[in-house]
């Protein structure tokens, strides 16, 4: 049998997916979209699971889409690149953002094109400091996929966004957090304990209230002001009557590390 394209490790309350086709760079093909998609799902469906890290064996996270796979390589006739998107990136887009618990890219290594972009859809990222982003798609006649064009205006800003997607230059760790691409870049021997301390203190937190977090600021974007205060009003009113509210309170109060159970 041959080896997982996505290899699963838990510690505690966090799992680890990591994208293994080492050899080709960690590079999508049909069947690598769909264990991972897989395995987010079983990870959605997993009570005791409450942080998930997505990173990548050996020396890149994700080189982005597999040329040489049949479903994108030219041929005699046209490839249908939309239908691939509909199919296979649009799934695993949306499953990322819709997670119900708090997802953490570990970026080791290069992170180019789709691979890039899927780093970007989780919520929070880490990076090595020898890791890059590059944004590959006009090298060969494309343009940015994999929530691309949502996500890096929405992160740099446009000026910014459009520097990266335009020109396709690799971008250093360490610049892509100065701009405000990622969250952190840390020293590459320490890269795997951070992100896995990070995601331990993301399940001890109250899930529900993340999730909520990341799906209202996303909703802002599309907001007034008026409707974000109004959205706020909404969300408060739900997660005011959950368990973990209680508890956070009671703690607080109590002066006692608060011990959260709602997902």
């Amino acid at each position: 049998m041959s080896e997982p394209l996505v290899l699963v490790t838990q510690s505690g309350a966090v799992q680890t997916l990591a994208l293994n086709r080492p050899a080709a760079l960690n590079s999508f093909t049909a069947e690598l979209h769909a264990q991972l998609l897989a395995a987010l799902e079983a990870v959605a469906a997993n009570a005791e699971v409450r942080c998930v890290v997505l990173t990548g064996m050996g020396r890149a996270f994700c080189a982005g889409q597999d040329l040489a796979d049949p479903a994108v390589a030219p041929g005699a006739a046209p490839k249908d690149l939309g239908g691939v998107i509909e199919k296979l990136y649009g799934p695993l887009c949306l499953r990322i953002r819709s997670m119900p618990i708090p997802v953490v890219a570990a970026v080791n290594g290069v992170a180019a094109g789709a691979g890039a972009n899927l780093a970007l859809s989780c919520d929070l990222v880490l990076a090595a400091r020898s890791a890059s982003f590059i944004q590959a798609f006009t090298k060969i006649g494309l343009v940015p996929d994999t929530g691309g064009t949502w996500l890096l205006p929405r992160l740099v800003g446009r000026a910014q966004a459009l520097g990266l997607a335009l020109l396709g230059d690799k971008l250093p760790a360490a610049d892509a957090e100065r701009l405000g691409l990622i969250w952190r870049c840390v020293d590459d021997a320490a890269l795997q304990d951070e992100a896995q301390a990070l995601a331990q203190r993301l399940a001890a937190m109250p899930a529900k209230a993340l999730v909520a977090t990341r799906n209202a600021m996303d909703a802002a974007a599309q907001m007034d002001y008026g409707q974000a205060l109004a959205q706020e009003a909404a969300v408060q009113r739900t997660l005011g009557a959950s368990a973990d509210y209680r508890e956070g309170v009671e703690a607080f109060i109590g002066k006692r590390a608060p011990v959260f159970k709602d997902r």
